[in-house]
């Protein structure tokens, strides 16, 4: 009841659709009821009376009328219905997708893309067929069913109850199978996830998989998800038939009903061949609803599967977001202050414990250390990516917590190793660091970065297609780009993340020399592998599993002759 509940609440901005197709339902199911009891009307009394002939132009533009009115229902159920069932199905892929948004670092660590894309394409799809369907559906069904039950008592009550009894046998069928049909149709959507999973996984990995010839193996992972599949749908199939051919066996004995008992009817009471032959057109509108409600059931248990797998993902609360009284980020100096600091991904992994740092506005601090010794988790921490377990971090003397996430966010700038670019034109990719921002505004950017020379020597310029993650740039270009869009978004704090260590030596010095302009006037931390890019760092940070081992500047730690002075050395002789 409670995700009906919820699945209801979408109908509320469409009331008016909605009322206007269970309206047109309502006449179609009235015509259709109508036309039985006309022709029986017709066949004991007009047909037999001498002034037929004078009646039937009047019955003709009478039932051209009625049919005139059903054909234009039927459109607007078709049409304007499912259009309602579109929209609807439009908020909530709306909803889910802005749920996406909202969702932390940590739940993208534990789910994979393809199932939720699975969730925002599949899933939702069903339940827009539902949300049209499902109310329009089981009305006709209930006036139908209904109708027709009150108007064959009325016609020959005995036969009539003979019938209710066989058709309660049926409901009590249908919904004894209807849990184990749901239970097929959830293991469907799980398995179709796991489908768009393998498939998501290997084709954006499609240059690794072909570089190690590996098309085989990821073939057989494949096979093995849509195998797996299949059986789901073996079994959903096989509940389906039993459930159908079950319906079907009840239907068959309706009319059975109607012939054997019509016939005992005839030859022992007061009923007679036209009612009979009333009453079997009665059982085909009486068995239609009924078949339509067999239908309703798959596709409601679809719907509702897939809405349940819908509602997962919207009631989750994110972990991370605004506090009820979190305030603005403004006027920005950039001091950064982390007191007794402690995180872990999990209760059995501890990232960092106890740390305690000082970076005042304008300075420049970099991080250096063993992969896995917590550096790039560190500057996770200070946009609220990830929040920490103990202790606090500060800008300019407030918890970040109690600052608004936008404004957070905002106000760090943010250059990684693995740049990531949009589907589209580099203006467009340039222009993400500010949606607001001028075309002039945007080459300027661009050559703050470097990069302008190189847009302009392309036959498109700047709305050159980049094609999907940016495939058609090689790494120092893309780099560049991203570079780019931080200029734009001209933020007070910026973080290196190994911003250079995947380039060739040309492109790291291009890009360096962009780096030191776009850090001017900035806090930047830089977290660095190759420490000929931070020799100009006030301060630098030797980092491991166990915290912070030595500090100092590039001077400083090469006179300690310690952990920083053996990087430097061993990369100072790699490179001679």
């Amino acid at each position: 009841m409670k995700t009906l509940k919820s699945f209801i609440k979408y109908y509320a901005p469409y009331k008016f659709p909605l009322f206007m197709d269970l309206f047109c339902a309502c006449v179609i199911s009235v015509i259709d009821i109508s036309f039985p009891l006309i022709l029986n009307l017709c066949t004991h009394h007009i047909f037999v009376h001498s002034s037929i002939k004078s009646i039937l132009p009047y019955m003709f533009i009478g039932l051209f009328i009625l049919y005139v009115i059903r054909a234009l229902c039927k459109y607007y159920v078709s049409c304007q219905g499912h259009i309602m069932g579109a929209k609807m199905e439009r908020d909530m892929r709306k909803d889910l997708f802005e749920q996406y948004q909202k969702l932390s670092f940590r739940y993208y660590d534990e789910n994979n893309t393809g199932i939720m894309m699975s969730r925002i394409t599949t899933d939702l799809f069903d339940i827009s067929e539902f949300a049209h369907h499902g109310p329009e559906n089981l009305f006709i069904s209930f006036l139908k069913i209904t109708g027709s039950f009150v108007i064959l008592l009325w016609i020959y009550w005995p036969l009539a109850l003979i019938l209710l009894t066989v058709t309660i046998g049926m409901g009590v069928f249908s919904f004894s199978y209807n849990k184990k049909m749901r239970k097929t149709f959830d293991d469907n959507r799980k398995k179709i996830g796991h489908v768009n999973a393998a498939v998501q996984d290997s084709l954006s990995g499609i240059r690794v998989v072909q570089s190690f010839t590996n098309e085989e193996i990821e073939l057989e992972k494949f096979k093995e998800a849509n195998e797996k599949f299949l059986d789901s749908k073996r079994n959903n199939y096989k509940a389906m038939g039993t459930f159908q051919a079950g319906n079907n066996f009840f239907q068959g004995m309706l009319y059975t009903c109607v012939l054997v008992f019509g016939g005992i009817f005839i030859l022992y009471g007061n009923f007679n061949v036209i009612n009979l032959a009333t009453f079997a057109l009665y059982i085909g509108i009486f068995i239609s609803p009924i078949e339509v409600l067999v239908e309703l059931t798959e596709m409601f248990q679809k719907g509702i599967s897939g809405f349940r797998r819908f509602e997962e993902i919207v009631s989750l609360i994110p972990d991370i977001q605004d506090e009820k009284d979190a305030i603005e980020l403004k006027d920005v100096k950039g001091d950064i202050e982390f007191s007794h600091v402690s995180f872990q991904y999990n209760k059995d992994e501890t990232i960092l414990e106890d740390v305690c740092l000082s970076i005042p506005s304008g300075k420049k601090l970099a991080l250096v250390g063993p992969s896995g010794s917590g550096k790039s988790t560190l500057c996770s921490l200070i946009p609220r990516f990830y929040d920490v377990n103990k202790g606090s971090i500060q800008i300019d003397g407030v918890d970040i917590r109690n600052y608004t996430l936008k404004s957070l966010r905002q106000a760090i700038g943010l250059v990684q190793q693995d740049v990531y670019l949009f589907t589209g034109t580099i203006a467009e990719n340039i222009a993400y660091g500010n949606e607001m921002a001028s075309f002039e505004e945007i080459v300027e950017a661009a050559k703050l970065a470097n990069i302008h020379d190189f847009i302009m020597s392309l036959p498109e310029g700047y709305q050159t297609f980049v094609g999907e993650r940016g495939t058609r740039l090689s790494g120092g270009q893309k780099q560049r780009i991203s570079i780019a869009r931080v200029f734009l978004k001209n933020p007070k704090i910026l973080i290196l993340d190994e911003a250079t260590s995947a380039l060739d030596n040309e492109s790291e010095r291009i890009i360096q020399k962009s780096l030191d302009h776009l850090s001017k006037g900035r806090t930047c931390i830089t977290i660095a592998h190759r420490l000929s890019t931070i020799q100009n760092a006030d301060e630098i940070l030797v980092v491991d599993q166990e915290g912070i081992k030595e500090k100092g500047n590039h001077e400083e730690l090469l006179k300690k002759n310690g952990i920083y002075a053996k990087y430097y050395r061993l990369q100072f002789e790699k490179s001679i």
